[in-house]
This record gives C-alpha cells, sequence and structure tokens, in this order.
C-alpha cells in the first residue's frame, strides 16, 4: 500500500484509510477487520466521538486493549465537536456544535481512554461551528499538541474560507480537511475546496468515496471500462479519485473484509486522462465546455 504525507509537516498515512463509522460490531468482528486492514497495508484508522452513538471507539479501545502490538501497527484519526440527544450525553437537548476549548480538550481525553492509547495521530473539528472562537480551538489545539496527547491537527468538512480563517490563528499547519468527495459528489473539484488545501499542499481525506453506493445502483455505464482495467466498480470510483493531483486519501467505510480487500487493489489502478473525464462526462450528463 502507498503512504504518503497529508502535509510536509503532517503524518504519514496510507493512501486508503479504514473508516470506523459503521463499525458498531462485536470486538471479534472490529478486530478482524482491523486486521484485514493491516495485512492490506491500510494502517490508518478513522473514528469521531459520535460514531456508534458515542460506543465505536470503546470497541476498537477494547481490541487494542487485548492486542497491544495493534497500536504500534498503525496511525488513529478521530472528531470532536457534533454533540445530540443521547442515553450517553443526556445534557444535549438539541443537536448542536461545541468548539470550545474545554470541550475539544475534554473530547481528546476521552478519545484517548475510549480508544485506550496515549496519544491520537490526528484530531479533527467534525463540522465547522458558528459559534466557534478560532483563539479558543488554536488555545485548545497547542495546549494538547505540547502535551503529546494529539500529534497533529485537521478538520472536516470546512469551507476554503472556514479553513484559511481557522489556520490563520494557528502556529502549526492544519494537515488535512476531510470532505465529502465522490463521483457523484464532485462539486469539491470545481467549487474550491480542492484549490484550497492544494495552495496550501494540504491533502484532503476523501469521506463516501463510493457515494454511499448510489453510483453503483443507477450509473453503471460510468464503470464501462472496468474489464479493460481488470477492475471491479468499487476500485474505478476510487482510482477516479486517487487520479486527482490533490493527493486524496479515501476514507473506505466497509464493514466487510473482502470489500477492504478489494478497495485496497485500488491503489494500483491509473486511470487513463481520457477514460477519467469520460467517467465525468457520464456523472454530469455532459461533455467539458
Amino acid at each position: 500500500m502507498e503512504r504518503r504525507k497529508l502535509h510536509a509537516q503532517g503524518p504519514e498515512f496510507s493512501r486508503i484509510i479504514a473508516g470506523a463509522w459503521r463499525w458498531n460490531l462485536s470486538e471479534a468482528s472490529v478486530h478482524h477487520l482491523i486486521g484485514t486492514s493491516l495485512e492490506q497495508g491500510i494502517t490508518t484508522f478513522d473514528h469521531a466521538d459520535i460514531y456508534g452513538d458515542h460506543g465505536n471507539e470503546a470497541i476498537f479501545g477494547n481490541v487494542l486493549r487485548g492486542s497491544s502490538s495493534l497500536r504500534g501497527k498503525m496511525e488513529i484519526v478521530t472528531k470532536c465537536g457534533i454533540k445530540f440527544p443521547s442515553a450517553h450525553r443526556p445534557s444535549s437537548w438539541v443537536k448542536h456544535y461545541d468548539t470550545s476549548r474545554e470541550h475539544i480538550v475534554w473530547s481528546a481525553e476521552n478519545s484517548l481512554k475510549t480508544l485506550s492509547t496515549d496519544r491520537i495521530d490526528l484530531l479533527l473539528i467534525h463540522r465547522p461551528d458558528p459559534l466557534l472562537n478560532p483563539e479558543e480551538v488554536a488555545e485548545a489545539f497547542t495546549s494538547l499538541k505540547r502535551s503529546g496527547k494529539v500529534l497533529y491537527f485537521g478538520v472536516s468538512n470546512f469551507t476554503p474560507t472556514q479553513f484559511e480563517m481557522l489556520q490563520s490563528y494557528l502556529s502549526f499547519p492544519l494537515v488535512t480537511n476531510q470532505i465529502e468527495v465522490s463521483l457523484t459528489h464532485h462539486a469539491p473539484l470545481f467549487d474550491g475546496s480542492l484549490d484550497i488545501l492544494m495552495k496550501h499542499r494540504v491533502a484532503p481525506m476523501a469521506w463516501s468515496p463510493l457515494g454511499g453506493g448510489k453510483l453503483m445502483e443507477s450509473q453503471s455505464s460510468v464503470f464501462a471500462k472496468a474489464s479493460q482495467y481488470k477492475a471491479t466498480e468499487t476500485q474505478m470510483a476510487l482510482a477516479w479519485l486517487l487520479k486527482h493531483p490533490s493527493g486524496m486519501f479515501p476514507v473506505i467505510g466497509t464493514t466487510k473484509s473482502e470489500r477492504i480487500v478489494e478497495s485496497a487493489q485500488a491503489i494500483h489502478i491509473n486511470l487513463d486522462k481520457q477514460d477519467w473525464f469520460e467517467m465525468l462526462k457520464i456523472v454530469q450528463g455532459k461533455e467539458m465546455p
């Protein structure tokens, strides 16, 4: 598996990332998915404090607690900032965002406990908060960095201006913006989301890289040349993202080990430029201007 840095001053991750959004499974199942990922060279695992109604980090952490050698073979990403009504968080009565210094530090420290680790490789603000105070976020990030509890920082779902605004308050770089991008959600190619990251030499992480399966269900013609590449539809969709010069890191969200193996092989597919544009033409329903 190819490995790259998200930023010159950032972490080196596997180019394909395993997303734990749906990993609200038994510990044995999660252990198997971790093992399959590592066997395929997928060493980076993407979490959020809220996944599985605040339970997925704990399941993952229990696996690490039972197999202490696993932690040294992987990188852990997690996110914070979203709150919603839950029996696990009884103080919330409405879905909202909290990017206060207090909450960011508390959330990071809580994730350290639940994930059974002494460090988080990358912490992301999960959603842009309309009440975000960049000075408080900078204070939280700086404190966590100095303590060694979090090694690197980034954001998720931020617009280009939101990204640059927060970056201007930090003395170290935001190393990624995790955004939704796929063949079916290709607006980031044209709305400046990827341009601003390339400007700052920051690689994006791409969530829902398969478009939630919509593409496979409705537009199979986009994969007409899959046989020529000896590839599956999933591999073609991932290869399309990997071709982009921003150096995207697709985050796959499967709970099936065979899909992990399949997805990992996409790294070896180099789409011809015209095939790339032909796929875009099909999903856009029109040629380039």
